[in-house]
């Protein structure tokens, strides 16, 4: 058998470099097959499960293929929560990091002028959910006349949350000489109505049915009734003993209770639903990413943008009333090749609920018995002596493409007639600096910000503090963001 290599597809070096940084080795089966037909720009459907390496999937051809010359956002990328589009956005900067590709996060709870001055900076790559991408559509703030690619992510996911009326009438915004991609993990009509409706001709692309995720995955239920299942977890988690583990519960409330319950018995956890501001939201996720806790209890809302290496365990508390939930929770463990477990709750009048999700599944989950409190006793101290070790902080997969970037900050900016090119031409005359030394620059009214690369950002500061740009001599410091 061969072994699949990134250098099969001809990238530019900047791209392979930024790849062999974060820690990209073999493509996984849906890069495999997206990434050759993405880079002849034909339009793409990708019935793929989450955890299957899509983002890289959409983001290394659209790294490769937009010019970085253009000012004009050249693709967009669609998805149906705040963190997944926080999480894309940081995906396509790390890909793009050398190639100085610099994208922009457009969701709702926060700043719209903040958006609009970074839409007016040179921007190639826009990642927003449906209504704020409208919104700035609409008004005038997001040019999209130069747009060449369209990703749609998660489309079953934003007919679920009533979003595909949106993401029509952005469409009729586009330009049709475009390049279309949209990803699902499950195809509804709604969304083959859709690509019907936007798509030319696409390549239709299933990377694995549901009964493939079997594999990867292995699932369970247990009936209970619902005023049982607390002491049904505690005894669930200790015989699973987890090395982190989702909490899946039905409503805002249940995920507060339910939380509350496990802090008072001094579980390292935490909660994540949409009533929660947005930066606590993202504190949160962040924290759960580095390993600083075990035990994340959710709503639906986290089944998106979500993504978290070795997730071992999930857990339907709530079993999903609708069968796609089911999936994407389930998404969450078993990722990447890796194993996984889903344990699900059912109390004893959701077997509708169960019909559905099995029908859908194509197979019977296997039902087992509540452990008994001889074997809950027997594993309580290996539980225990886990419960008292000190967490393990993991790395970012970017800590290492971005140990040598350093942003450097300067208090001029276009108010001053300064331009990108200005920084270029400066910088570069520094004995030991080229363009290849030079990242993302971001040009706001009265400041702006350069990225310096490959360690060298401590020389250039030193240098910049008393070397003019345009014949000024500015104030520069290590950025503080």
């Amino acid at each position: 058998m061969t072994t699949r290599s990134f250098n099969d597809y001809q990238l530019s070096e900047d791209i392979t470099r930024a790849l062999t940084t974060l820690g990209y080795t073999q493509p996984t089966d849906v890069q495999h097959k997206v990434i050759p037909i993405a880079l002849q720009e034909r339009d793409l459907t990708v019935k793929s499960r989450t955890g299957s390496g899509k983002t890289a999937a959409f983001g290394i051809p659209i790294c490769e293929l937009v010019e970085w010359e253009e000012n004009r956002p050249q693709a967009l990328i669609l998805t149906p929560t705040r963190e997944l589009a926080d999480q894309v956005k940081q995906d396509m900067t790390n890909i793009g990091r050398f190639k100085r590709i610099k994208a922009v996060a457009l969701y709702g709870k926060q700043p719209f002028a903040k958006q609009k001055i970074e839409l007016h900076q040179k921007c190639h790559v826009v990642v927003g959910t449906p209504g704020r991408v409208l919104d700035h559509i609409q008004k005038g703030t997001l040019d999209v006349e130069r747009l060449k690619y369209l990703v749609i992510d998660e489309a079953d996911e934003m007919l679920r949350m009533g979003f595909i009326e949106q993401v029509g009438a952005i469409i009729d915004e586009l330009p049709t000489d475009r390049m279309t991609m949209l990803f699902s993990a499950t195809l509804p009509k709604d969304v083959e109505q859709l690509c019907h409706q936007y798509l030319r001709k696409p390549i239709d692309i299933e990377i694995e049915t549901p009964e493939a995720a079997k594999v990867q995955i292995e699932h369970s239920l247990i009936t209970v009734r619902e005023n049982e299942k607390w002491p049904l977890l505690q005894n669930v988690l200790v015989m699973e003993n987890p090395e982190n583990c989702i909490i899946f519960c039905r409503t805002q409330e249940h995920v507060d209770k339910l939380y509350n319950q496990l802090d008072q018995l001094d579980f390292p956890c935490d909660k994540i639903h949409g009533g929660m501001v947005q930066d606590d939201r993202f504190l949160v996720m962040n924290a759960f990413k580095r390993g600083e806790f075990r035990f994340l209890v959710a709503t639906d809302v986290a089944a998106r943008g979500i993504d978290v290496e070795d997730i071992t365990h999930v857990i339907n508390y709530d079993l999903p009333m609708e069968k796609e939930s089911y999936v994407h929770r389930i998404g969450r463990t078993g990722r990447a090749g890796k194993t996984g477990k889903a344990i699900s709750f059912v109390t004893p009048h959701e077997d509708k609920f169960l019909a559905d999700i099995e029908g859908y599944l194509g197979f019977e989950i296997p039902r087992k018995d509540a452990p008994d409190s001889e074997e809950v006793a027997a594993k309580q101290a290996a539980f225990d002596q886990k419960m008292q070790a000190t967490p393990v902080i993991k790395r970012d997969r970017s800590d290492q493409l971005n140990k040598g970037i350093m942003k450097l900050y300067f208090n001029g900016g276009k108010k001053k007639k300064i331009r990108a090119v200005d920084f270029v031409g400066t910088l570069a005359k520094i004995e030991g600096v080229t363009a290849e030394d030079i990242g993302i620059i971001t040009i706001q009214d009265n400041v702006s910000y350069v990225d310096i690369l490959n360690g060298k950002g401590p020389m250039v500061l030193k240098i910049m503090k008393n070397t003019t740009i345009k014949g000024k001599l500015l104030k520069v410091h290590e950025a503080n963001k």
